[in-house]
């Protein structure tokens, strides 16, 4: 039965069946949160198969409780490495998939140093349906030799999960592919998206039932699984999680269109590292997180970090390799010598160039502009006719539907017309391999082609031309066979697309557009031409890079950048927030605490001299009621704390005197005078008067008209008057296009302003010009240094806000403790409004709580005033640490 959480998840999404039944393991269960890394109680190991994974008896044992635990990772994926087939007897046999990249990635990073014994589990789906009467019996026995954990769906869950949500809405949304008609990729069906919550969330169950959360890490791959690391980030706030995209991630504009753009984002960034093969992926991710979230990111030395609610989620630009030692254990097959062989006899003209194409029968492969531009290339050359070949190897399709039929069909008919135009007896033009090949018959037609062709219209990486490489490279076996000797320099001539992930590591390759036919015909026409000197120095080159990065480097590269990303996890306190998939993670300082108001209190109570510095916008006054008449609630709160002799009040406030005009009215029906600015209360019968203001504002004049240039040519950008600032807003324009004007802004008024006595700030969504030296925290530090002449220390202060300009007076306050302000047994309040990284070492959740806790201070006040007078008190008597028979008055 699923779970409530489950349950409610999916009502929140939409609806969902929750009396439908969930996939499990079975009994005996794999415990649900491991003793010890590696270790699982409860499984017999005496049962073991002989021929079982040596990987499975490298984990430590019962018998040995002292072994310290081993590093381990959890590998998440839609598939396990696993292949699967049913024996002559009937029963299941299972086997390593070295084809894998997971299991490619386990075996080139114990050759690193500190990786040899790390322990893997992996979780993933297996390609087979298996019955249900078997899954029990299965699952053991592939977590008992490979640690493998499957997770089997229902084949209809399954369809529309991988074949429905996935490959029919992402994967044609990522390949930059709009659902424009119901013929070009799938419309948004939110029967689908529901069966893509409901596989991410059995795959996090999954992972529930063999995580250490205090010693595991757990990688995440590819779009079948973002929405994982919300659900998993739910149960386990510090879990250390990272997540990579294997795919492209399309540009904001095209993402954007996505209906559940937001929440696939927000689900992202519950990882602590996202990675990504290049740049532009990357910048597109951070692009979405921007104008779709308001997220700011930075580069912080040498990595690009989000600040997400306190936490700071790494972006991680690496592209994948390959496995080298399999692709040299291919070469050195003798089958492999054989089949190059063969087709060594099969093309035996010296003069015969061979052209290599490798791709998937699918629509983002570019194998028709591949044809298109062989076709070309032979109409404008005909020199080439009778002595170059392209070989197309059409590996099936990993997708299937409608598209994939037009691929095939379109690709066997240009391969006809071609073959049909220039053709010759002894020699055919094209070649198109449509079976399955061996990966040795694979790499058998590398070592014998001149050139490899990579004409894809959009992949995420494309491992194609780094095996190519090393299949170039060779060995001395396949030297011998093609007749080279020891000292022959290798060569080998790359033409790519430049929208595949590889393309930016490939720099000797010839880069192209697959949509210009033209284009790539030259190309091939170039790759053609080139000499041999230069077609070895563009080998060498790329066999450096390839041989030198491969899946290892990447493994073992993502792996420590976790580890560094998560290094101060235990350091910071969590709360968890959000329903659903808006679930997050406030991550902020150990120190950092909800303000008590018995605390706050007793404190008052026992103070002689108090300070109580106030921001109005968003504290007193919440922000949606700026300019509105403060309530006569409010008033007489205020009213009250500056009767009282033992406080100095300050209330701060930028906002215009036409704002803040009822607020004015008010302190005058108090009889006491306001200013705009900076508001302070210094004794009883003194006026509230204005802090740091400079009374000339002549500069700006110049500043102005300079800003209104910027706002006309930036459309949803607003200029504002503080009267002691002016700022330029731009944060309903486009944030690439604002933040592009805001930086030129800024340089542009650094250079006028040059000779004025004013600052030039730029921030997130503004540039604001004001007076130099004018700030909140001068305020609070002119605050203090008034009451030090006054001959009064402090030994009570209450500084509240709720924005970034309020953080110069918590640091102002916060760092007076140890200085001649304030009385040695000082106790200190500085308070935002709202968790979230601050200065301040308190925070209340909203304005109605400063308020709660502001009336509670009057009525200690009035109390004490009252008594004073010989009058009953009007609140209930407070003891000496501040509470009260009767707490009522608190709410």
């Amino acid at each position: 039965m699923a779970s409530r959480s489950y349950s409610n998840l999916l009502e929140l999404a939409g609806g969902a069946d929750r009396d439908q039944p969930l996939p499990s393991l079975g009994q005996p269960r794999i415990p649900r949160v491991m003793t010890a890394s590696g270790i699982v109680p409860g499984l017999d190991r005496s049962d073991a198969p002989a021929d079982a994974d040596a990987d499975a008896a490298s984990v430590a044992s019962d018998d040995q409780p002292d072994q310290p635990p081993r590093e381990r990772t959890i590998i998440v994926a839609n598939q396990l490495p696993i292949r699967a087939c049913r024996g002559a007897d009937g029963a299941w046999e299972f086997s390593w998939d070295q084809d894998s990249l997971l299991r490619q990635l386990k075996e080139a990073l114990r050759a690193h140093q500190g990786r040899a014994h790390m322990d893997f589990v992996y979780i993933g789906g297996l390609r087979d349906d298996i019955p249900a009467e078997e899954q029990d019996k299965v699952a053991l026995e592939l977590y008992d030799r490979f640690r493998c954990v499957p997770a089997f769906l229902p084949d209809d869950l399954r369809s529309r999960f991988y074949h429905g949500f996935c490959k029919q809405q992402l994967w044609p949304l990522f390949h930059y592919m709009l659902p424009l008609s119901p013929e070009l990729g799938g419309r948004f069906d939110r029967d689908l998206w529901k069966a893509y919550l409901s596989v991410n969330k059995i795959f996090t169950d999954k992972i529930m039932e063999v995580i250490n959360p205090e010693e595991d890490f757990v990688w995440v791959h590819d779009y079948h699984l973002m929405l994982l690391p919300t659900f998993l980030r739910k149960k386990f706030n510090r879990v250390r999680l990272g997540f990579f995209l294997h795919s492209p991630f399309p540009s904001s504009e095209i993402y954007k269109t996505l209906p559940v753009r937001e929440e696939v984002l927000r689900a992202l960034l519950n990882a602590d590292l996202i990675g990504f093969h290049t740049f532009d992926y990357a910048r597109h991710f951070l692009s979405c997180c921007s104008r779709m979230l308001g997220m700011k990111y930075e580069s912080q030395r040498g990595y690009i970090g989000l600040e997400y609610y306190g936490r700071t989620v790494t972006v991680k630009i690496l592209p994948v390799g390959i496995h080298l030692t399999q692709l040299q254990a291919v070469l050195n097959l003798p089958e492999t010598g054989l089949k190059v062989a063969e087709l060594m006899k099969e093309f035996p003209d010296p003069h015969r160039i061979m052209m290599l194409g490798v791709d998937d029968m699918d629509i983002f492969k570019g194998i028709s502009l591949k044809l298109l531009a062989f076709e070309e290339l032979l109409t404008q050359h005909p020199e080439y006719r009778g002595k170059v070949v392209l070989v197309q190897i059409a590996n099936p399709a990993r997708g299937k539907g409608k598209d994939v039929k037009e691929v095939q069909d379109e690709s066997y008919a240009m391969v006809k017309r071609i073959n049909e135009a220039f053709g010759q007896p002894d020699y055919q033009p094209v070649i198109l391999i449509d079976r399955p090949l061996h990966f040795y018959e694979r790499m058998a037609y590398y070592v014998v082609a001149d050139c490899c062709l990579v004409t894809a219209v959009r992949d995420g990486m494309n491992l194609i031309p780094y095996e190519y490489i090393i299949a170039r490279q060779g060995n001395e076996k396949i030297d011998r066979i093609l007749g080279l000797s020891p000292f022959t320099r290798k060569k080998s001539m790359l033409v790519v697309s430049e929208f595949i992930g590889c393309s930016p590591s490939l720099s000797g390759a010839i880069r192209v557009n697959p949509w210009n036919i033209e284009s790539v015909a030259e190309a091939m026409d170039k790759a053609l031409h080139t000499g041999e000197g230069e077609q070895a120095l563009r080998h060498e080159k790329h066999h450096k890079f390839v041989s030198t990065h491969d899946v290892g480097y990447w493994a073992n590269s993502f792996l420590q950048d976790l580890a560094r990303t998560c290094q101060d996890h235990n350091k910071r306190r969590c709360w968890a927030i959000g329903f659903g998939l808006r679930f997050r993670v406030v991550a902020l300082d150990t120190s950092f605490k909800k303000l008590a108001a018995e605390h706050l209190v007793s404190a008052y109570r026992k103070a002689t001299t108090r300070a109580i510095l106030l921001d109005y916008d968003g504290t007193l006054m919440p922000q949606s009621l700026f300019g509105k008449m403060p309530s006569p609630e409010t008033i007489d709160m205020l009213n009250s704390l500056c009767r009282d002799e033992k406080n100095m009040v300050l209330i701060a406030s930028t906002k215009t005197r036409e704002t803040l005009s009822e607020w004015f009215s008010a302190c005058e029906d108090l009889g006491l005078a306001a200013e705009h600015g900076y508001f302070i209360r210094l004794e009883r019968d003194a006026e509230w008067e204005t802090c740091g203001l400079s009374t000339d504002f002549s500069w700006k004049q110049i500043v102005e008209p300079v800003m209104k240039t910027y706002t006309e040519t930036t459309d949803g950008s607003i200029i504002e008057d503080k009267e002691t600032a002016i700022v330029w807003c731009y944060e309903d324009a486009d944030h690439d296009f604002g933040s592009c004007q805001a930086k030129e802004l800024h340089d542009h008024l650094e250079s006028v302003l040059s000779n004025e006595p004013v600052s030039v700030k730029a921030d997130l969504h503004y540039v604001e010009v004001k007076p130099q030296g004018v700030s909140k925290g001068l305020v609070a530090k002119r605050m203090l240094s008034t009451m030090q002449e006054l001959g009064l220390q402090p030994d009570f202060i209450l500084c509240v806000g709720d924005d970034r300009s309020d953080e110069d007076m918590f640091e102002v306050i916060t760092t007076a403790v140890d200085g001649p302000y304030l009385s040695p047994s000082a106790t200190v309040f500085a308070c935002t409004i709202g968790q979230k990284p601050s200065k301040a070492k308190y925070y209340l959740d909203e304005p109605a709580d400063i308020k709660r806790m502001i009336r509670a201070l009057a009525s200690v006040s009035d109390q004490e005033l009252a008594m004073e007078e010989g009058e009953d008190p009007p609140y209930p008597f407070l003891a000496g640490d501040g509470t009260s028979s009767d707490d009522t008055w608190l709410d």
